[in-house]
């Protein structure tokens, strides 16, 4: 169904100049690290230069009132009470916060996906490595038909000894959106927790925390919510909090104040830092809410159906079909790869890309057939045309290696 107001398949006139971005790239990648609205920056500046301007006072006084707000804002917009939640840099600080709080046993064991994110994946590992539990990896075919294949490659992995149970919310690789609270809920009924890495999930598709029920949530604000680089959040169920502490043990761990959990007061001060970023997610959440009539759920019905047509795009062009139906896709899509690519370094094909036709877009290798992918991300900046200009570029570079075996 599409949305009423702005057509997305074209341009929203001058829209790209309320960012930063070079206009000379073709930048279909703002899932990998998004990219911060010039007003946003605006304010993270004036507020960088108050403090500059007095370090005591916005310390002293000031800094602490502006993170509360701001939480207060993020909390609302993510469905959650404010008091279950701290800022942390970003999602990957916020597993390993969760990871190495915990404490496992040669009994325990511990379980992911095939598709979990390589960095927390490597946090997985280490925990493991250091108490001897067990690693459990569950399969999840790609290319797959429906989220039911999800649900069941992970819960066929759960046993007795399961003690924690980490998934992407939306998969980095592979662009998915898991069905994360039908899985929360079964791992629930089997008494395991659930630790789910949102790195994608604010501000991409909707969420109400408190429904879903995760034991612990992560997620970033710099990427589709587009707040400055360094702010994310961790959310901790209540009976949980006493148990979770942050990777560096400061001020907080023996504070006298008993106005704010523990939990809070050690997560919101680890030591002298830049909170700025943290304290512009509430701006950046009203920000880009007033971009279209309406609001939020406009913005990401849009991105969602411009992704659908750039994938649909991109597909025809290179002769493949869509790896997942268009319900397991937010704003990013990924386009496997023709066969006669599999062999190719996808470092060099992204290089070419960038180098000689100014398109910034990711390709991974994967762990099998189809073994390179590529993944577009459409955010309000981007329009079609940008993908039938990718489209026409890889048809001319696919024909030219051809021509070169």
């Amino acid at each position: 169904m599409k949305y009423e107001g702005h057509n997305f398949r074209l341009p929203i006139p001058n829209i790209r100049e309320l960012w930063s971005l070079d206009p000379n790239i073709t930048f279909l990648n703002h899932g990998s690290f998004g990219a911060c609205p010039q007003a946003v920056l605006s304010m993270q500046q004036q507020l960088r230069s108050k403090l500059e301007a007095e370090p005591v006072r916005f310390f002293i006084r000031e800094w602490e009132p502006l993170i509360n707000e701001s939480r207060n804002q993020l909390a609302h917009f993510i469905g959650a009470d404010e008091r279950d939640l701290v800022f942390v840099p970003n999602a990957t600080t916020g597993v390993n916060a969760v990871l190495r709080s915990l404490h496992f046993s040669p009994d325990d064991e511990l379980l992911t996906t095939n598709h979990e994110y390589n960095a927390c994946r490597n946090a997985l590992d280490f925990v493991v490595s250091r108490s001897d539990a067990r690693l459990v990896v569950a399969k999840i075919p790609f290319p797959l038909e429906s989220p039911q294949q999800v649900i069941a490659a992970v819960l066929e992995r759960v046993s007795a000894k399961t003690k924690l149970v980490l998934l992407d919310h939306i998969t980095s690789q592979t662009g998915l959106i898991l069905p994360i609270p039908e899985l929360v809920r079964e791992l629930n009924l089997r008494g395991v927790d659930t630790l789910i890495d949102g790195s994608h999930a604010p501000g991409m598709i909707p969420l109400n925390l408190q429904e879903i029920g995760a034991t612990y949530y992560t997620g970033n604000c710099h990427k589709w919510l587009c707040a400055p680089k360094g702010a994310a959040f961790l959310y901790v169920v209540r009976d949980k909090q006493s148990e979770i502490r942050p990777l560096t043990i400061s001020h907080g761990a023996n504070s006298p104040r008993t106005d704010k959990s523990s939990f809070q007061l050690e997560f919101d001060w680890m030591g002298t830092d830049d909170p700025t970023a943290y304290i512009c997610v509430a701006e950046a959440i009203k920000f880009m809410s007033s971009l279209l009539s309406g609001g939020w759920d406009e913005l990401r019905q849009r991105n969602h159906e411009l992704v659908c047509q750039g994938r649909e795009v991109l597909c025809d062009a290179l002769k493949v079909l869509p790896p997942c139906p268009e319900n397991m896709i937010g704003s990013m899509a990924v386009i496997p790869m023709p066969e006669s690519w599999e062999n190719l370094d996808f470092a060099s094909i992204h290089d070419q890309l960038f180098d000689h036709f100014a398109i910034e877009v990711p390709l991974t290798p994967w762990q099998e057939k189809p073994k390179l992918l590529m993944r577009i991300s459409a955010q309000i900046y981007n329009s079609i045309e940008e993908y039938k200009y990718l489209a026409e570029v890889l048809t001319s570079v696919r024909g030219e290696k051809e021509r070169q075996r």
